[in-house]
């Protein structure tokens, strides 16, 4: 185990966020000798990063730590971490559960990977370190980057809206905004390493406090050389001010798409969920968005089966998502996350229900979906290309600025390219189009 030859494994779970957060753990543990692998029998170390959201996520990644069980027993010397936000949640617990398990670290904690890696390369027990979850925010960052074209640089941690179904405050903490000079650093950092695309991230980047507004921060890194496309995620509707539209609208290099999670489309399960908006503002601020944006791709998250949700509130619902014809949408279906108040509201809805109403949703959606897209054949997008396809390698994959899939037959294009692609073919969740000279 000693040298520079240790070999990392990091399994990732989850959000954007953690995705980053798995690239900082990455970058820290490189300064004490270990390159990443993706096989499982040649790791000394291996991390999972994981995700609380809903109980599908935590399934996974108890079967996942199960699984590592004969792997620990047929190498004694491998090191098993558990980071990230079921981390957070559980401490302790997941060490009774599973004792195989040689640390765990809060979300708070993971700028300490190394040293803890360290100490238990060396003492051989078990740690465990679920403070500081509303802590400082580390200055230095090395992050060790996945990916050719895109990356995420995050703007801020922590959440402080307290939605009624969410865990996240609980588990990420209340907000810290980082310094803009270190966003600015980072970003110029990930364009000298070959990034053409950078995501701003937040758990609601619209109430960024570094000393500047967010719209503020976005239309500066939208002006640094090198920044080809500028993204960010997630806005809340609540705080998505006519300063960022503008922002939107005036920024040469920041795409035109907007994730602004709605939620639901009835007034009297926004209030349950705590959204702290009505229907009325959201279609307001929709309308006010594509007044000044004309070319702007809208999703949305949406959750059904909340409860307290009636036949009358999802009628609602559909209603809603055909008046406002999001690009696109991510469905899921109400997890109940104890710790959260909703998981004790009382007329909590059967499974059966919540799967026949998302379906329904789903069909609804799907069918706006693919209209959006059959409204682009034979128009000319921006595509920027990202690599082959993962089951052709005569097909190449990109994204316009909009955020919508685009495949075109590779001639001699190569990743982080911006080409021109004619659209031929729509479907609902991608295009198909052939490159433009």
């Amino acid at each position: 185990m000693h040298g520079m030859d240790k070999k990392l494994k990091l399994l990732t779970y989850g959000c954007q966020m953690n995705v980053a957060d798995s690239e900082r753990m990455a970058g820290l543990l490189k300064q004490i000798g270990y390159s990443l692998t993706d096989d499982f029998d040649e790791a000394d170390l291996i991390i999972i990063n994981t995700c609380c959201v809903r109980a599908t996520a935590e399934d996974k990644v108890f079967g996942q730590i199960g699984r590592f069980k004969t792997l620990k027993r047929q190498k004694p010397s491998l090191i098993l971490g558990v980071a990230g936000c079921m981390a957070q949640k559980e401490g302790a617990n997941l060490i009774k559960r599973a004792p195989h398990v040689d640390f765990v670290l809060g979300t708070g904690q993971s700028s300490e990977v190394a040293r803890v890696v360290q100490s238990v390369e060396r003492e051989r027990k078990h740690f465990v370190d679920i403070s500081n979850v509303s802590g400082d925010i580390p200055t230095e960052v090395f992050p060790l980057r996945g990916g050719q074209v895109s990356t995420f640089v995050p703007i801020m941690y922590g959440c402080n809206n307290f939605c009624t179904y969410c865990i996240v405050p609980y588990v990420r903490g209340r907000e810290r905004s980082r310094k803009p000079e270190e966003i600015f650093s980072e970003v110029k950092q990930a364009i000298a390493e070959g990034f053409k695309e950078i995501t701003l991230l937040g758990q609601n980047v619209n109430s960024y406090a570094g000393g500047m507004t967010f719209a503020e921060l976005l239309s500066y890194v939208d002006k640094i050389a090198g920044v080809e496309r500028l993204r960010f995620m997630t806005s809340h509707p609540k705080d998505l001010s006519d300063e960022l539209i503008a922002a939107i609208a005036n920024g040469k290099n920041t795409c035109e798409h907007i994730h602004l999670p709605v939620q639901y489309g009835s007034d009297k399960i926004l209030q349950r969920m705590n959204r702290v908006y009505t229907v009325e503002k959201y279609l307001e601020l929709v309308k006010k968005i594509r007044a000044a944006i004309p070319n702007v791709s809208l999703t949305t998250d949406l959750i059904v089966g909340f409860p307290g949700e009636t036949d009358k509130d999802f009628a609602e619902t559909l209603d809603f998502l055909k008046a406002v014809k999001f690009d696109a949408a991510f469905t899921f279906i109400y997890s109940k996350r104890s710790g959260t108040p909703a998981a004790t509201f009382e007329n909590q809805i059967d499974d059966e229900t919540k799967h026949r109403r998302l379906n329904e949703l789903m069909q609804v959606q799907n069918e706006i979906s693919l209209e959006k897209n059959r409204a682009l054949i034979d128009s000319v997008v921006e595509v920027l290309v990202e690599g082959a396809s993962k089951t052709d390698d005569k097909i190449f994959t990109g994204r316009t600025r909009q955020n919508k899939l685009v495949l075109f037959e590779h001639g001699n294009e190569h990743a982080g390219d911006l080409i021109n692609v004619k659209i031929s073919q729509a479907q609902t969740w991608l295009l198909k189009g052939t490159t433009q000279k």
